[in-house]
């Protein structure tokens, strides 16, 4: 069976792992807890809920992005490098806010690539549709 979108589909199952890993720490946070809404007052299950979410705003457009050049016929080695840099970016910065909340090395250079590696898509996305004609 052939997959339509071979490079896409890697970095979408990468990033739902991610997603799914942050949800399991603030499920056993909450467990352990015993905070069934919200955040109780906890800043560790705080935290931890932040930074799934942070993952959930970032990933989803920019995974669309890096589909949508996939189906624009944009290069395997350049959709390979976007999205494994899309990958490091997001892991970093869960690393690094789940570390602290203030300034972190991974949580500042993984927000800065993540936006570096969205806007560089959509530029490239714009530039494909349109310099290609109608």
């Amino acid at each position: 069976m052939s997959t339509a979108l071979p490079v896409s589909s890697i970095y979408v199952v990468i990033a739902t792992i991610l997603i799914v890993v942050l949800l399991l720490r603030v499920a056993q946070l909450r467990n352990a807890r015993k905070i069934g809404i919200g955040d109780g007052g906890d800043k560790t299950l705080a935290k931890a809920i932040r930074v799934h979410a942070n993952a959930v705003e970032c990933l989803p457009i920019a995974l669309l992005l890096l589909v949508m050049l996939e189906l624009s016929g944009a290069a395997a080695g350049w959709l390979h490098g976007l999205g494994s840099g899309l990958i490091v970016a997001r892991l970093l910065h869960a690393h690094g806010l789940s570390r602290r909340s203030g300034y972190s090395f991974g949580r500042f250079f993984g927000t800065l690539l993540t936006l570096t590696i969205i806007l560089v898509m959509c530029g490239w996305l714009l530039y494909l549709n349109l310099a290609s004609p109608a």
